[in-house]
């Protein structure tokens, strides 16, 4: 049995929750969570976790094999390294890895120094149908040259003390938001950013709401271009009050040989029940030769997609990750991919202040 601590159980923190209970073989053994009602809430769902006061006083509980960090991204790196000063044991944290460039020399040393595995929680990676697209885009495309991410879906949900509204505290929407698919397009072209290029900001959402005296200031609707070392470019499209779209991801990946594509629906607890059923996952196949569109579902468990907002992504990266746990091998999504991600986002936000594209 693999026990958790969670540090950090609001919303994203009650997700992977679920799925830990999900697995077989591993349990929340402890929760730390400063919000009463997000302590409460999580409490519920794991009763028989220890509801703790503080970071050192759940490493004192001898019972721990690993953590997942959660909480709001401006804490993580702190959070990491208050670990790595007790007791560095292996962890997920969820992105983004950072919020600023000032916290990039400290990753580097997190990078260097710390003797445990840390895994940087990018579950866009383990969404069927983009998982399915990241292992046959090389066969399909005959190498991958342009690849288009949309993302059209519903605004940032309520977090707690509205963190998720500002840069500050979020490191803004091309980073917050965006870090998933800009690990995606490395992953995908297997290559590395020399330049980006964005335009973005706020048009619609979160205009009119004021916390504490203060107007939000995170963005809702950007565009990205991303030229690689290789070669291949890639685009973002973002756009954070469409909510009525049929599917919330669109990638599509096109090379000499032909097209694929991942269609990914929104959570299901959105989708409207007067549509009736939930759209269901797809992969299409578009050859140049002989030309003509494929399509394949790809369904997801149930019981996945009704323990969390990403398309049973959660459940099967913790999967992985006990795989770690119990091998010892390599994380899949280390704190250096973590990193170029967040770098890739501030770059993003960078271009989009200045006009000006931004190298790498």
């Amino acid at each position: 049995m693999v026990n958790y601590g969670i540090i950090g159980a609001g919303m994203m923190g009650q997700e992977h929750i679920r799925n830990i209970q999900l697995l077989g073989g591993a349990r929340v053994d402890a929760i730390f969570e400063p919000d009463a009602e997000m302590r409460g809430r999580a409490g519920a769902l794991a009763p028989d976790a220890a509801l703790v006061g503080s970071i050192p006083e759940m490493l004192r509980r001898n019972t721990l094999d690993c953590l997942l960090i959660a909480s709001p991204n401006n804490l993580h790196v702190s959070q990491m390294e208050e670990v790595a000063a007790i007791r560095p044991l292996p962890m997920i944290v969820e992105k983004p890895l950072y919020t600023s460039e000032a916290e990039a020399a400290r990753v580097e040393v997190l990078a260097r120094d710390y003797p445990a595995p840390i895994w940087v929680a990018m579950e866009y990676r383990y969404m069927p149908p983009i998982a399915m697209m990241l292992e046959r885009a090389e066969a399909e495309t005959g190498g991958l040259k342009m690849l288009t991410i949309r993302e059209h879906r519903f605004p940032f949900l309520d977090k707690v003390q509205a963190w998720n509204r500002f840069n500050a505290t979020s490191g803004g929407t091309l980073v917050e938001k965006c870090c998933h698919f800009f690990d995606l397009m490395r992953l995908a072209t297997g290559a590395e950013p020399v330049r980006v290029m964005a335009s973005g900001g706020q048009s619609v959402n979160h205009r009119e709401e004021s916390y504490d005296g203060r107007a939000p200031d995170i963005w809702d609707n950007a565009y990205t271009i991303v030229d690689f070392d290789n070669g291949a470019r890639a685009m973002l499209e973002l756009c954070m009050f469409a909510e009525g779209s049929k599917y919330q991801e669109h990638l599509s990946a096109v090379g000499p040989r032909g097209k694929i594509e991942a269609l990914v629906p929104g959570p299901t607890r959105f989708w409207p029940e007067h549509l009736g059923p939930a759209p269901v996952p797809q992969v299409v196949l578009s050859p140049r030769n002989p030309s003509g569109e494929q399509v394949l579902d790809v369904p997801v468990d149930p019981a996945l997609l009704d323990a969390g907002d990403h398309n049973g992504s959660t459940f099967y990266q913790h999967r992985r990750f006990l795989e770690v746990i119990r091998s010892g091998g390599p994380v899949e999504v280390s704190l250096s991919d973590g990193a170029k991600a967040v770098r890739m986002g501030l770059a993003a936000q960078r271009s989009a202040e200045t006009g000006a594209a931004v190298a790498l």
